[in-house]
């Protein structure tokens, strides 16, 4: 929904960080997959092949975010993909915070997005069930 609106670099560099986020917690799993895949279908984009986890650098990637508004849309987007889960690891709320930190946003507007990401995700979920449903 928001993805589109990234550069094109900014989309690859989003890409990248959400793979990292995704394994932060050592628990990469098919929804965290799924969920990745439905950003590189918003974004036009095709997934990694393979992501080399050791050589990510958070630093260099966070620099290819330069507006405010690409910014916000980051660490909303990211909020899908933490709650889809249902669960906040303690390694993913100190990357959001790095995170936020680097972009300057104020903690608040964090956990403004986190509910918005938890909404989101829920959401998600419930349209699976209603897509799959079979009419009786």
């Amino acid at each position: 929904m928001l993805l589109m609106k990234l550069q094109s670099k900014e989309k690859f560099s989003f890409l990248q960080l959400a793979h990292y986020l995704a394994r932060i917690d050592n628990k990469y799993g098919q929804k965290e997959e799924e969920i990745i895949l439905e950003y590189c279908t918003e974004m036009g984009i095709e997934n990694l092949d393979n992501f080399d986890f050791d050589n990510f650098s958070l630093e260099k990637i966070l620099n290819d975010f330069k507006s405010e508004a690409s910014k916000k849309i980051v660490i909303l987007e990211l909020m899908i993909l933490i709650h889809i889960d249902h669960s906040f690891n303690l390694n993913e709320k100190i990357l959001i915070q790095k995170i936020s930190d680097s972009f300057g946003i104020d903690i608040d507007d964090v956990n403004d997005y986190s509910q918005w990401g938890k909404s989101v995700a829920m959401l998600y979920e419930v349209a699976k069930i209603f897509v799959n449903e079979k009419n009786i």
